[in-house]
């Protein structure tokens, strides 16, 4: 089970940003994400829409707009 959820849409420069932190934090220790495009899907839409890219470690919010990559680093040791 991924322990990373990016949510975002296509089209998002920023969900591009996000995804590139996140995809070489996971290949240096050895983490899965997955990732949960909010276009289409009404609730996401509304929790999501105006934060997007949002980053949850194991459930729970850890950013949105940016991801850091030392923080994001710091929560998965």
């Amino acid at each position: 089970m991924a322990r990373i959820t990016l949510y975002g849409k296509p089209g998002c420069h920023l969900c591009d940003d996000a995804r590139a932190v996140i995809e070489r934090v996971c290949a240096d220790l050895g983490e899965d994400y997955e990732e949960i495009s909010i276009a289409g899907d009404e609730q996401l839409m509304h929790a999501y829409g105006e934060l997007i890219p949002v980053t949850l470690v194991d459930g729970a919010q850890h950013d949105y707009w940016r991801v850091d990559e030392q923080r994001l680093r710091r929560a998965l040791a």
